[in-house]
């Protein structure tokens, strides 16, 4: 059973949001493709979880904190007997391990994802302890594109290869029979209810509104060529139509992400959509969706 759903993050939202609308500097770039190719890894791995039919608890994107100390956990997994706790790892390509060392072909170190599971595992079981569960925990490294390869890989090591999924996750599969108790599904609730929302280390680069591109993208293209015809938003590249209401609500969640201390008002979000002529049209939609705040010139919604 998923309990806790994986959804992207605000700092992958805030990114896919203004590379639509700006020019990225190399570093930024790179971070970005770096967290866009994590987000589809675990969501690779998300397609083997959705398989299990073993009595468990999945819990997905874990950010929490021990003793002034974050860490966070790409998959967990509670059943009667352990806690698996999952690393999942999308790397492209071939590698090599030498003396404790992760390396791309060419010879380039990369981070040893050991590291950082050893480091969350430990930070794990000492909440837990403080909690009062002392279930064993099982950490792993998923390496789950299939294109990866890794040479000189140690037989020792908690490493989940792309070769050994579905026997690994056929294993998952047979775990203990015995219903989860009451305790376990406290555990999760627990769990749940200590997860951080939002991390505080992002690295977005530095915009303001009048820097960024102003205009309503297509949902399938990403496209700025859309036109209105009657009710809808059609895209003049793809052919993809959307109903204007939900262009328009779409257009406030990325001006709520990047801007969460502007205020949202008809004129602003007709300036930020761009295409949408009418600002009766926006005042209805908005009215509609959303509570409103203030009056006449003042108001605006929440």
């Amino acid at each position: 059973m998923i309990y806790k759903q994986r959804r992207k993050s605000l700092e992958l939202l805030a990114l896919e949001y203004l590379d639509r609308r700006m020019s990225f500097p190399d570093k930024t770039k790179l971070h970005y493709e770096n967290l866009k190719k994590g987000y589809e890894g675990e969501e690779m791995f998300d397609t083997y979880l959705a398989k299990i039919e073993c009595e468990c608890l999945i819990l997905n994107d874990l950010l929490l904190n021990f003793n002034n100390t974050l860490f966070q956990i790409d998959s967990l997994l509670i059943s009667a007997d352990s806690i698996y706790m999952h690393e999942v790892k999308n790397y492209q390509g071939d590698f090599y391990y030498d003396s404790d060392r992760l390396y791309k072909k060419q010879k380039s170190e990369i981070n040893n994802p050991l590291i950082q599971l050893n480091r969350t595992e430990s930070l794990l079981r000492q909440l837990l302890q403080s909690l009062g569960f002392h279930l064993p925990v099982e950490a792993s490294v998923i390496f789950i594109n299939p294109e990866f390869t890794l040479y000189q890989a140690p037989l020792n090591k908690p490493f989940i290869y792309p070769t050994q999924l579905n026997p690994y996750f056929r294993k998952l599969d047979k775990l203990s029979s015995t219903k989860l108790d009451q305790k376990r599904k406290m555990l999760a609730e627990k769990l749940l209810s200590l997860h951080i929302n939002d991390s505080p280390f992002t690295l977005l680069p530095p915009y303001e509104y009048n820097q960024l591109r102003k205009g309503i993208t297509c949902v399938h293209c990403n496209s700025y060529s859309l036109s209105i015809i009657r009710r809808n938003c059609k895209c003049q590249r793809c052919g993809y139509e959307e109903a204007v209401s939900t262009a328009i609500m779409r257009s406030v969640k990325e001006f709520r992400i990047l801007f969460p201390d502007k205020k949202i008002t008809t004129n602003i979000i007709q300036d930020w959509c761009k295409v949408i002529d009418s600002k009766k049209r926006i005042y209805r939609v908005l009215k509609g969706n959303l509570g409103i705040k203030g009056a006449r010139q003042w108001s605006f919604y929440e």
